[in-house]
């Protein structure tokens, strides 16, 4: 075989053939056939000329390409294990589908009475095209947010375009219409196969619920509230809609179930319809009591979250940061110029609604530089000892009190942004005193270089000396953090502040309170004068969830970067609050306990000046339990922040409320946090 090769390799190279490649016919060299070479190549050289053409070339492969491949496996993936879940027989799996709510309270005789509506909270509701610049063509009203996300993965930058609004206005950029999709499919499914409100639409239908007695007060979560009115008469809409199912089935009042930012989208509706026009919906004084029997907040964002302070800062999150980490070259604009968090950040704050998510009440809820209502708080989560406390009975049982609470040292919770690890730990005494309103004052922030690059994001009109002393103050609480989003932010700031307040209000009799931006605030607004009417904070416990972060300057100095990033390598001692960057606490890994149940513990219980007619409040909480197996999804007893809508126990909770049952007779609070001692530690006046 050898020899045979090396025959032919001398064949090639001694004798010119005419097609090398093959050896197979040789030139002869006479003087006639040396007049026909000339000719002769030039068919030849035409004929492969044709043949490259026609012949498909390879494409130069990127690591953008390695990306799309890993999403696409990963998508391929969870198609593959979603059609297994829902084909093969439950015998076959080893796991036996529970009997849903629904079809158990049917059995009962539970059945429809109170008409229900439903509130979405922030990004959980389709929105769709009416209106759009040339690169959207062909997809007037096609989903560009919800759904299966295919155009974001073919025209990024044109979906990114169409879901920003005006960073002038907060309203819609100039030829753009995007509006919230209709109907209960607006929210029923985030993307195909992960549920939101479908598996409670499907239990209230199975005792009887349909389009009549229910419906999903949709509305475009990116607007501010008061411009969700403005822009879409969504408020409008939401009063004319309960008035009519309170009509139309037997004057029935009706049961308001809200999820996350829902809740104090509600809360503002509540204040905005028994004000007069033209800033309010004219409803009067007695409307809410008339129409609306209970309001079951569902992972209520009452008090804000966390969450939304790294978003606006650094545009990412604890597990964001992780992954930033751990594969740079997925994320890092430094690598393959992506620029991703760059266009997250231009995205998400031109969304107002960000902005009523951030913290309310100050350093007074949310802790100072040595305090904090979480104090003591211990992560080890295999040694807490929950405990269960029924409708009369919502007191601790002291003897646990040193396996809730006991760890080495206390966690600073209240910087709720501190620069290096060693800021969150030290006393406040050590820190220094800049002061941020002097830096905010003294520098102006200098012109950006549009040259620089696409991305624009307002820390481009930042000094580097500026992004120098904002690391060295070390750390912020939650009243010197508004000062620092309006230095380094001052233009969605400006914008979204004229909507939103986040204070505690000295004097809610002030004529001040009757403004809009007072109302999604539950500490600068008084509920309505409903004696009857019932509250509820429903919300998951037993999971971590991030209470404050650390942060570290970016290693790199090209403009069109965001020069502060979380600090994923900072981690505690085993048993610690602190991972990959950031503090933990109880609650439903979004949301924590303090902001989902204090205004349900202490600041409505009773009568208050938030509740001058005494409503009833009970906290419900559900503990997370992961499922069994993969085979069981989701699970039916998770409490986490999305996945507790399909959690059997709520869903009950809620049919239950939905057929007339009251807060009591379900059983009143159920509490297996320590929401009421920090409740305690918290001295507002009430």
């Amino acid at each position: 075989m050898a020899a045979s090769i090396l025959r032919l390799r001398k064949l090639c190279y001694v004798q010119p053939v005419r097609f090398s490649a093959l050896c197979f016919q040789s030139f002869e060299t006479n003087k006639d056939e040396g007049a026909e070479t000339p000719k002769f190549g030039n068919e030849v050289k035409e004929k492969q000329r044709i043949k490259n053409k026609n012949k498909r070339q390879p494409r130069e492969w990127r690591c953008i390409h390695n990306c799309c491949w890993i999403i696409g496996f990963m998508c391929t993936t969870w198609w593959l294990l979603l059609f297994l879940y829902n084909t093969l027989p439950t015998a076959l799996t080893g796991f036996q589908v529970p009997e849903s709510p629904g079809t158990r309270l049917r059995r009962e005789g539970v059945s429809p009475l109170h008409p229900v509506v439903m509130v979405p909270g922030i990004v959980t509701g389709g929105l769709e095209l009416w209106e759009g610049r040339p690169c959207a063509e062909g997809l007037f009203r096609k989903r560009l947010w919800g759904g299966s996300f295919s155009e974001i993965f073919k025209r990024p930058m044109c979906l990114l375009e169409h879901l920003s609004l005006d960073n002038e206005t907060g309203l819609d950029p100039p030829g753009i219409r995007v509006r919230a999709v209709g109907g209960l499919a607006a929210a029923d499914y985030f993307a195909p196969g992960y549920f939101v409100w479908a598996v409670l639409i499907k239990n209230l239908a199975k005792i009887g619920y349909e389009g009549k007695n229910m419906h999903m007060a949709a509305y475009d979560w990116r607007l501010s509230f008061q411009n969700t009115e403005i822009r879409d008469q969504a408020l409008s809409r939401l009063k004319s809609k309960i008035e009519l199912m309170y009509a139309i089935n037997g004057h029935k009042k009706v049961v308001v179930v809200p999820h996350s930012m829902g809740a104090i989208y509600f809360l503002h509706f509540l204040k905005w319809v028994e004000s007069p026009p033209p800033m309010g919906g004219g409803g009067g004084p007695s409307w809410c009591a008339t129409h609306i029997k209970a309001i079951m907040n569902i992972g209520p964002a009452f008090l804000g979250v966390p969450k939304a302070v790294s978003n606006i800062f650094s545009a990412e999150g604890k597990d964001v940061a992780y992954i930033r980490a751990m594969a740079p070259v997925v994320l890092d604009s430094e690598i393959l110029g992506l620029q991703t968090f760059e266009h997250v950040m231009r995205l998400s704050r031109s969304w107002d609604s960000l902005i009523s998510l951030l913290p309310k009440g100050g350093e007074t809820i949310w802790g100072n530089l040595d305090w904090s209502p979480e104090d003591g708080h211990s992560c080890d989560l295999t040694k807490k000892k929950y405990l269960h406390s029924t409708a009369g009975d919502t007191n601790y049982n002291n003897s646990n009190k040193n396996i809730i609470f006991q760890v080495k040292e206390p966690m600073k919770y209240g910087r709720i942004i501190s620069f290096g690890k060693e800021s969150s730990e030290l006393p406040s005494s050590e820190l220094p005193g800049h002061d941020i309103k002097e830096l905010l004052y003294r520098d102006s922030p200098t012109n950006f270089n549009s040259s620089c690059g696409e991305v624009w994001t307002e820390y481009d009109e930042l000094s580097r000396e500026s992004i120098r002393k904002i690391a060295e103050n070390k750390a912020y609480t939650v009243q010197t953090l508004f000062d620092l989003l309006r230095f380094v932010a001052p233009k969605m700031m400006q914008r979204a502040e004229v909507h939103f307040s986040h204070g505690i209000a000295d004097n809610l009799d002030n004529p001040k309170y009757d403004h809009y931006k007072y109302w999604s605030n539950p500490l600068e607004t008084k509920l309505p004068v409903a004696p009857d009417l019932e509250i509820y904070c429903l919300y998951g416990v037993g999971l971590p969830t991030e209470r404050s972060y650390i942060y570290k300057t970016s290693p790199s100095d090209k403009c069109k970067n965001i020069p502060f990033r979380i600090d994923s390598s900072a981690d505690g001692e085993t048993g610690n609050c602190l991972k990959n960057g950031a503090h933990f606490v109880d609650g439903d890994d979004t949301v924590p306990v303090l902001s989902a149940g204090y205004m349900c513990t202490k600041g409505w219980r009773g009568r208050t000046r938030f509740n001058p007619s005494g409503i009833a409040t009970y906290i419900r909480e559900y503990q997370h339990k992961r499922p069994g197996s993969f085979i069981e999804g989701r699970g039916t007893e998770s409490g986490s922040h999305v996945d507790i809508m399909g959690n059997v126990a709520l869903i009950e909770d809620i049919l239950r409320i939905a057929a007339g049952t009251t807060g009591a007779q379900i059983g009143g609070d159920r509490i297996y946090s320590d929401i009421m001692r920090m409740s305690e530690r918290i001295n507002l006046q009430l």
